[in-house]
C-alpha cells in the first residue's frame, strides 16, 4: 500500500526528517524559513538557526510554517525571533508584538492598533505576506494557545505552567477558564470524570486536534487552527451542560487510537461513540454525513433530496457548518454540486487530503478485492 504520509500534503514543504534534524542542531541559518522547530516543553518554537541550548531530539516537533506552530499552540521564541523574517524588518513589528503579548487575553482590534499609532491595512498586508495568516489570526492563536497549553500538558497542569514560563498560576487559568469556562486543575483534582468534559489534544498527520469527551461519547473534534474554534468551544459547553478540563478518559484513549488507523488506512468505519446535540434537522444531517460511504463524496442538494427536503440545500450547508465532530461526522465528503470541494472549516487543503486518503483507501481495497477473485 502507498505510504498514507505521501497523501498527507501541507501548504508549504519541509525537508526529509534527518535534513531537518541536522540543520537544526547545527544551526544552520540556511534553513531559516524552510521550517520551524518547537519544543514540547518550553511551549516555544524556533528558527533552525536559534542559538539557544537545544532539547532531546524527543521534545522536539518539526513544522512547516509558523503558522501551523502557533495554532499547535507553542509561542515564538524570544531569543530567534522566528516571526521575523531573514530580510528587512518593518520598524513597528516589535511594538505590535509587545502590544499583542499585552492584550493577549483579549481581541486587539484596528481601533486599538491606530490609538497605539499603528496602521491595521500595512500590518494586516505583511503579516499574510511573510506568514500567510491576517495578524487577527494570529491574535488569536496566541489566545488559544494560552489555553491549549494546559490541553497538552493534560493532568500535568501544574507543570505546563512552570514549564512554560508563565509568570503566575491564576494568570494562566484565567487564560483557560476565559476560553473553557472552568479552571484547568479542577477535574484532575477529584470530580468524577462523567462530571466534565475532558479536552484532550490529538496528533495527526494533518496537524493537532482538539478532542471533548464525557465518560459515555465524544462530544468535540476539531483541528486546533479552525477559524471558529472558540465558538465551538463555547457552544459545546451550552449544549453539554458541563465544565471542562483537561484530561484523558477511556472515551479519549479509544478515540486517539481510531483516530491512528484512520490515518494508516486501516480504518474506515469509526465504532467510538458519539454525542451531538443539535435541533431535529441538524441530528438529520450529521446522520446523512455519516451514512456517506468511505471514500466517496455527495453534494449538498443531493442530501437534501435523501431527506425528503429538496429546496433545503442551502440549510444542509448550514447544518454542515455546525458540526463539532470533525472526520468521524464526515463534513469533509459533501461538496459542490459542480464538484468542487466547496469549504471547509479544517481549510481546503485538509478536506482534498482526507478525500484523498479515502480514495486511494478505497481504490486500493477494491482493487485487492478483485485480484482475490
Amino acid at each position: 500500500m502507498e505510504r498514507m504520509s505521501d497523501l498527507m500534503g501541507r501548504p508549504a514543504a519541509m525537508p526529509p526528517e534527518d535534513e531537518m534534524e541536522q540543520a537544526f542542531y547545527g544551526r544552520n541559518p540556511a534553513y531559516d524559513g524552510s521550517f520551524f522547530a518547537a519544543v514540547t516543553t518550553t511551549g516555544i518554537f524556533c528558527k533552525p538557526s536559534c542559538p539557544a541550548r537545544k532539547p532531546d531530539r524527543s521534545h522536539v516537533i518539526f513544522y512547516a510554517t509558523a503558522r501551523e506552530a502557533l495554532f499547535a499552540g507553542f509561542r515564538p521564541c524570544k531569543r530567534c525571533k522566528p516571526l521575523e523574517p531573514s530580510g528587512q524588518v518593518p520598524a513597528w513589528l516589535d511594538q505590535v508584538m509587545a502590544l499583542a503579548e499585552s492584550h493577549a487575553d483579549q481581541r486587539l482590534g484596528d481601533a486599538k492598533l491606530r490609538a497605539a499609532g499603528l496602521d491595521p491595512v500595512a500590518i494586516r498586508r505583511w503579516w499574510k505576506r511573510e506568514h500567510g495568516m491576517t495578524f487577527q489570526a494570529f491574535c488569536r492563536a496566541r489566545r488559544l494557545a494560552r489555553a491549549f497549553e494546559s490541553i497538552r500538558a493534560g493532568s500535568s497542569v501544574d507543570d505546563a505552567i512552570l514549564d512554560s514560563g508563565w509568570q503566575s498560576f491564576s494568570g494562566f487559568r484565567e487564560a483557560f477558564g476565559n476560553l473553557f469556562g472552568s479552571p484547568p486543575g479542577a477535574a484532575a483534582r477529584g470530580a468524577k470524570a462523567g462530571d466534565y468534559v475532558r479536552l484532550a489534544w490529538i496528533e495527526t498527520p494533518l496537524g493537532p486536534m482538539v478532542a471533548g469527551a464525557d465518560a459515555d461519547a465524544v462530544r468535540f473534534l476539531e483541528f486546533s487552527d479552525r477559524r471558529a474554534m472558540e465558538a465551538q468551544i463555547e457552544a459545546l459547553g451550552r449544549t453539554s451542560g458541563m465544565p471542562m478540563a483537561p484530561g484523558d478518559n477511556d472515551i479519549i484513549e479509544r478515540l486517539r487510537h481510531e483516530l491512528g488507523e484512520y490515518f494508516a488506512g486501516t480504518r474506515t468505519v469509526f465504532t467510538v461513540p458519539c454525542s451531538e446535540p443539535g435541533s431535529d434537522f441538524q441530528r438529520s444531517v450529521w446522520k446523512a454525513l455519516a451514512d456517506i460511504p468511505y471514500g466517496q463524496t455527495r453534494s449538498y442538494a443531493q442530501i437534501a433530496l435523501a431527506l425528503g427536503t429538496p429546496g433545503a440545500a442551502r440549510a444542509v450547508g448550514t447544518a454542515n457548518g455546525l458540526n463539532r465532530i470533525a472526520i468521524i461526522v464526515p463534513c469533509h465528503r459533501v461538496v459542490n454540486a459542480d464538484g468542487q470541494l466547496g469549504g471547509y472549516g479544517g481549510g481546503l487543503w485538509r478536506k482534498e487530503a482526507l478525500l484523498n486518503l479515502e480514495r486511494t483507501v478505497a481504490g486500493q481495497t477494491a482493487r485487492g478485492t478483485q485480484a482475490v477473485r
